[in-house]
């Protein structure tokens, strides 16, 4: 794993801004990543189940297997026309990515791992074949009507919340903030924002053309980039999350530990099993910094969660003795 360097002028950090609305193809691209993955999956758990059957009842495990998980490949290059840019609904997006240019369409597609010769599909798709473009966009769409559309209001509302509480910080701390936790291992320290765990090791100088930031309900964890540089400069990262704490562990659990350690105390550990930093554990739970720091100490002394520095961030983890206790 590498890290991601994103250098910032001044001019840059200026021209820094955030989308207006959740981008639909940046959705299906981060939620067919997480059907490949069990990573997060406890942030996802009704949506993970809810969406297979109705996959499975639309008749779509094959479309998936054909056409959309070869093109979105996990922690691996996936091409950058499957998400546009800076669009402003789902029929804008599917229409811009069908009229990609053809050699632009077959140099990225060649970049997928393994691509050559392994998948038909993908082939045909290098090949500036008409009907595999439109199968594309058929496929795209029809995924989305049945996996995320269903989820929009939410979607949109967990967005709405993100740019509202990045706003406020731009506010009151200036734009520079915008940069601050996007994710547990991202570190900023001005000129440069690093996102570590990266699949590989890349500087990517904005100079000077700034950087839209894009708010996703589905990215989990781990902010993404395009990979072309010569592109409109976008980071797509995890939006907060307003999770209720039923979403990790059972109900009947959460009942019985509760009056062991406290029902703030048990939204905080919670909150931490996906691992998450203090400010994310403040939002998350509805409590200041300063408490959810409070709190994270008195599980980290009892063992139940493990904390480590980046820089100015403290991520913090749910330990197998804390996890075992949220699932009994």
């Amino acid at each position: 794993m590498g890290t991601l360097s994103i250098h910032f002028t001044a001019e840059d950090v200026a021209r820094t801004r955030l989308a207006r609305r959740p981008d639909p193809l940046w959705e299906i691209v981060c939620s067919l990543h997480r059907l490949q993955t069990k990573r997060g999956y406890a942030a996802y758990e009704g949506w993970h189940k809810q969406a297979r059957l109705d996959l499975g009842r639309a008749g779509m495990n094959d479309l998936l297997r054909s056409t959309l998980l070869p093109i979105s490949p996990l922690g691996r290059y996936f091409p950058d026309f499957l998400t546009p840019g800076d669009i402003t609904g789902l029929d804008q997006g599917i229409d811009a990515v069908q009229h990609t240019e053809a050699a632009r369409v077959k140099e990225e597609i060649n970049l997928i791992p393994d691509a050559a010769g392994a998948d038909v599909f993908l082939e045909d798709l290098a090949a500036g074949r008409t009907q595999a473009m439109h199968s594309l966009g058929d496929g795209l769409r029809k995924y989305f009507e049945v996996a995320v559309a269903p989820y929009w209001t939410e979607i949109s509302g967990v967005i709405a919340d993100d740019r509202a509480l990045r706003g406020t910080m731009m506010l009151d701390n200036g734009a520079g903030h915008l940069l601050d936790d996007l994710g547990p291992r991202c570190e900023w320290k001005a000129p440069v924002l690093s996102i570590h765990g990266y699949p590989m090791d890349r500087h990517m100088h904005l100079g000077g053309r700034g950087l839209l930031l894009v708010p996703s309900y589905f990215c989990w964890q781990d902010p993404i980039a395009l990979a072309n540089p010569e592109l409109p400069p976008m980071l797509v990262y995890p939006a907060y999350r307003q999770r209720p704490a039923a979403a990790v562990g059972t109900p009947d659990g959460g009942r019985r530990l509760g009056p062991l350690i406290g029902g703030t105390r048990l939204s905080v550990l919670r909150a931490v099993a996906d691992s998450a930093t203090t400010g994310e554990i403040a939002r998350r739970v509805g409590i200041s910094p300063a408490t959810a720091s409070h709190h994270a100490t008195v599980l980290r002394e009892a063992g139940l969660i493990t904390s480590q520095r980046h820089a100015n961030l403290v991520l913090h983890q749910v330990t197998g003795i804390g996890r075992a206790l949220l699932e009994t």
